[in-house]
C-alpha cells in the first residue's frame, strides 16, 4: 500500500474517533435535566436594614421553548425549576415582577455550572408613588405600636398543708449481734420505721421535713433519700437504735393546674414595615396601635386585615410564626 494512502486511512480513523467522542459528550449534555434556582426576593435600598423581603412577587424562569413561574414566600424565599434539554452556551430568563416594584430581569448562562448553584438575591427598586395620591388628605400617624397575646402555661398553687406523725419502737441498749438493721457504731439493735404522704390525686407535696420531737432523739437517724422528690405521694422514714421516738412530718399541697397570661412585645420598624414573630403557643394576636392619637386594638384574625396596613404570616424556626406588616398609602410611622 502506497504511504500517502495509509496516512490518508489513519487520519479518517483518528477524525471517526474523534466526532464520535463529541457526539457522546454532546448526547451527555443534551439530556433533559432540572434546572432549579433559589433565592430571594428584597427591597432594593442604600441602607441594608431597609432591604425588606418582598412576599408574593412572581419570579418566571424561561428559555425559548419553556418556562416555569412561582411565587416567593413571606420571607421573600423563592425555588424554580425548570425541565429542559441543555445546549451549550446557552443562556436562561429569569424575570421579576411584583405590585409597586419595577420589573427586574436577570440572565443565566448554562455553560456555568457553579453559577446556577449561587443563591440569587433579586433586588427590586420601589416604585415612587405619586404625591396627588394622598395630597387629598394629611398622612396619618401610626404610633405607640405594641404587640399583645396571651399563652397558657402548666402552674402549680399552694392549696394547703399535711402534717403527721409517726413512733420507731425499740429498745435501747441491747447488743446487736450481727443483726442486719444495728446502730452506726455497731454496737446497738435498732429499728426502722416509716410514713407515707399522699397529697391527693392530681397534687403534688413539697418541701418535705422531717424532724424528731419526743424520745431519745439524739440516737436517732432520719432518712433523707426520696424526700426532695416533688410528687403525689411521699415515704419519709427514720432509724432509731435507742428506745422509743416520735417523729414529725410536714409538706405543704401544691395543685397543678393550667393558666393563661398575656404577654406583650414590640414590634421592629424599618421604614414602612413592621416586622414581629410570636411563640408556637400563642393565642388571639392583635396589634394595639394609635391611630392619629386615637388607640385602638386590631385582632389578627386569619384574614390579617387592617385599613391601615397590609400584613402577611409564615412559618418559622421552632415552630414560631414570622408577620410583616407594609403601610398602606396615606399612612406613616
Amino acid at each position: 500500500m502506497k504511504p500517502n494512502k495509509t496516512f490518508i486511512l489513519v487520519a479518517i480513523g483518528i477524525l471517526g474517533t474523534a466526532a464520535t467522542i463529541v457526539l457522546v459528550v454532546r448526547a451527555r449534555h443534551l439530556r433533559p435535566r432540572s434546572i432549579t434556582i433559589e433565592g430571594a426576593v428584597i427591597q432594593r435600598d442604600a441602607d441594608a436594614r431597609k432591604e425588606v423581603p418582598i412576599p408574593g412577587a412572581t419570579v418566571t424562569l424561561s428559555d425559548r421553548a419553556s418556562s416555569a413561574t412561582t411565587t416567593s414566600t413571606a420571607s421573600g424565599y423563592f425555588r424554580v425549576t425548570v425541565h429542559k434539554q441543555v445546549w451549550p452556551r446557552e443562556t436562561l430568563h429569569l424575570a421579576f415582577s411584583a405590585p409597586g416594584y419595577h420589573p427586574l430581569d436577570m440572565e443565566l448562562k448554562l455553560g456555568l455550572r457553579a453559577h446556577l448553584k449561587q443563591l440569587f438575591i433579586a433586588e427590586m427598586k420601589p416604585v415612587t408613588a405619586p404625591v396627588a395620591t394622598v395630597a387629598h388628605r394629611p398622612p396619618i400617624l401610626v404610633s405607640n405600636v405594641l404587640i399583645r397575646y396571651t399563652v397558657n402555661y402548666a402552674t402549680e398553687t399552694n392549696v394547703g398543708a399535711v402534717t403527721k406523725t409517726f413512733q420507731v419502737d425499740n429498745q435501747g441498749n441491747v447488743p446487736c449481734k450481727g443483726q442486719s438493721l444495728c446502730s452506726p457504731d455497731g454496737n446497738w439493735r435498732a429499728s426502722r420505721g416509716s410514713i407515707t404522704l399522699d397529697a391527693g390525686a392530681g397534687n403534688l407535696l413539697h418541701n418535705v421535713r422531717v424532724s424528731c420531737i419526743a424520745g431519745p432523739c439524739p440516737f436517732t437517724r432520719i432518712e433523707s433519700k426520696g424526700m426532695n422528690h416533688v410528687g403525689q405521694t411521699a415515704v419519709v422514714s427514720a432509724i432509731d437504735w435507742s428506745d422509743t421516738a416520735t417523729f414529725l412530718v410536714e409538706a405543704e399541697v401544691f395543685q397543678k393546674m393550667i393558666a393563661s397570661g398575656v404577654r406583650e412585645s414590640y414590634p421592629v420598624i424599618y421604614g414602612s414595615d413592621l416586622h414581629f414573630t410570636l411563640p408556637p403557643t400563642a393565642e388571639g394576636p392583635s396589634i394595639d396601635a394609635n391611630i392619629n392619637g386615637t388607640p385602638i386594638v386590631f385582632p389578627l384574625g386569619t384574614g390579617l386585615y387592617m385599613d391601615w396596613a397590609t400584613c402577611t404570616s409564615e412559618s418559622g424556626p421552632n415552630s414560631a410564626t414570622m408577620y410583616q406588616c407594609e403601610l398602606k398609602p396615606g399612612y406613616h410611622f
